[in-house]
């Protein structure tokens, strides 16, 4: 074990000499109040220490204890429902012991020690293990059935493994290796936080993360395993949007992480989440989520950790078999935050001061993400989605955040201020906004949800996209000097942006739409632009076509609740073809 002793102290940098036994991204213990740190650069003896934990108050010559270990992460029961900080703290324990505000140096364990977990084997002494392998479960919550695994880099023969209730430090069984080692092994497992975990191999990202969210599911689709970006100026709505995402994803487990960001909005997540009905299993939202808390009012270090630490908690789910969504808000704070960090080490700026190395970076924590097959004897395939919200200043997206972001993900749902104004949300720019994923998921959704999906996707995307060129032109000549078929396109244009794409996050029925019920709304808009453009050419008016009293209830459709979708799409299909017909034969008679 390595102790040095301080030379300098600038803010969260510490810098210690004497550490030449010390390594890169060791744990270090700064000072006799034992504040936690992570060793980030290395010349000769001196090492460089970010410290997770208020700096003030630390002198010259204090000692500098290193642990020998990386930054890690403990995991194992106890995780779902938890609330986190950057470095794995649990924040609610350290309430209980300190009250509301961080104590300096306060050790707490991130898992329970004390609490006792059901374990029910499903192997047995004398079975074959490898890494990776399911040596049985734990019901952590309700719904979610916790896999304890055989850890990376064990494999052997079972020489124990009995059914009881343990703690997560308790020994639960024991594997003999190759080399005739007796290991224990326990509920609970360490991983270093900026290693990703392994896997046997990546699949090709060809099943949606189908998320409710109408503009995202019928437009700009993520895979599962996925990486996505929702880049957008204040109050454009990105917040609430990964919320929703949080929420309504068709994903086992939900890691949401709050990297610097306000408090209140955490605030809004921990509020909200045990309250919500999860419509696939019927349960709180919390039962599957783990927050973590890193706000802009805590410690900055620690906000570079925090993206590192929920992906590896992430990762570890996703070994179990499950499918993970995990959310980062925002990535521009974690940028920032490796911003100050490089300023303080005296590195070289790159663009708008941003470290030169802030691209791998991002890439390092996005390509963390994909749909694999599972390290162990019988591989599982899982999944691990990330989609990460982007802060530019002033909403300007050439920045270099942005920028590095839009390199390495493949979908981006540009959030517009405009929109936002106009209280359009979702406030996603379709002109903007793009997925990569979409070629790839058209088979999957022609399959599982209709033959024609891909088709009336495409036809909305078109007429979205004449309607921007055609607005050009009425600015210039007025509406008036539009044809009657382009006046349809903008009526129908107009019916996809209000009726279909606009979408409430706060209305019990319209915040979450399945796809069926989305592909009725596809069929609704359609069906009025198909059967009005046949009307056009029996010589119907424009102005009749535009005002039918049916619109209204095409506009209303999105409050039908799922259970009389079809019953209604049904009505109003007939009421609406009725009115068509009718002023087409009225012009007729005429």
């Amino acid at each position: 074990m390595s102790t040095g002793r301080i030379i300098k102290v600038a803010g969260p940098l510490v810098i210690a000499e004497g550490m030449r036994d010390a390594n890169m991204f060791d744990v270090v213990r700064v000072s006799d109040k034992r504040l936690i740190g992570e060793i980030i650069e290395m010349h000769g003896d001196r090492a460089s220490i970010q410290v997770y934990e208020e700096t003030a108050g630390l002198g010259t010559g204090e000692k500098v204890e290193s642990t020998g270990m990386p930054l890690s992460v403990e995991l194992g029961p106890g995780l779902i429902k938890g609330i986190y900080d950057g470095i794995q703290r649990p924040l609610e324990k350290i309430r209980s012991l300190a009250g509301n505000n961080l104590t300096r140096g306060i050790e707490v364990p991130s898992l329970d020690r004390d609490l006792k977990w059901h374990f029910t084997p499903e192997l047995h002494a004398g079975d074959e293990v490898q890494q990776g392998d399911i040596l049985g479960y734990v019901q952590e919550t309700e719904v979610v059935r916790h896999a304890i695994m055989v850890p990376v880099g064990v494999s052997g023969t079972l020489t124990a493994l009995d059914e009881g209730d343990y703690t997560v430090v308790d020994k639960i069984g024991e594997v003999k290796t190759a080399k005739g080692e007796s290991l224990p092994l326990t509920l609970m497992q360490k991983w270093p936080v900026r290693r990703g975990r392994p896997i046997r191999r990546k699949l090709s990202p060809d099943m949606p993360l189908v998320t409710g969210q109408r503009v995202v599911d019928a437009l700009f689709p993520i895979a599962k395993g996925g990486v996505a970006a929702i880049p957008g100026p204040f109050g454009s709505g990105k917040t609430v949007t990964q919320h929703q995402l949080a929420k309504w994803a068709e994903a086992d487990i939900v890691v949401y992480i709050g990297c610097g960001e306000r408090g209140n909005e955490m605030t809004d997540v921990l509020n909200e989440f045990p309250e919500l009905i999860d419509p696939h299993t019927g349960r709180s939202l919390m039962e599957r989520t783990v927050l973590i808390a890193n706000t802009s009012d805590m410690p900055v270090a620690a906000r570079e950790a925090s993206i590192y630490t929920g992906i590896t908690i992430a990762e570890y789910f996703r070994d179990m078999g499950y499918s993970v969504a995990l959310m980062a808000d925002s990535t521009s704070r974690w940028a920032e935050a490796l911003r100050e960090m490089s300023g303080r080490l005296e590195e070289m700026p790159g663009e708008e001061g941003y470290p030169a190395y802030l691209g791998s970076r991002l890439a390092q924590f996005y390509e963390r993400a994909g749909r694999v097959e599972t390290l162990g004897t019988t591989p599982r395939e899982a999944s691990l989605s990330v989609i990460g919200a982007v802060s530019p200043p002033g909403g300007d997206i050439s920045e270099p955040v942005s920028q590095a972001t839009l390199r390495i993900v493949k979908v981006f749902w540009g959030l517009d201020s405009a929109l936002a104004y106009k209280r359009h949300f979702p406030a996603i720019n379709w002109l903007t906004s793009y997925s990569l994923y979409t070629d790839s998921l058209g088979p999957w959704f022609n399959e599982h949800v209709a033959p024609d999906w891909m088709e009336k996707r495409g036809r909305m995307m078109a007429l979205l996209g004449e309607e921007a060129n055609l607005e050009e032109i009425v600015k210039l000549v007025g509406m008036d000097a539009l044809s009657p078929e382009d006046r349809l396109k903008m009526e129908t244009a107009r019916s996809i942006r209000e009726d279909f794409l606009h979408q409430l996050a706060f209305h019990e029925v319209d915040t979450y739409t399945s796809l069926d019920k989305q592909y009725l709304m596809m069929k609704l808009v359609l069906l009025y632009y198909d059967r009005c453009l046949d009307a056009l050419k029996m010589g119907a008016d424009i102005e009749a076509l535009a005002s039918l009293p049916s619109r209204e209830a095409v506009g209303r459709f999105k409050y039908v609740a799922e259970a009389d979708a079809q019953a209604e799409y049904r009505r109003v299909a007939a009421v609406l073809g009725a009115e068509i017909d009718a002023a087409a034969r009225k012009e007729e008679d005429f």
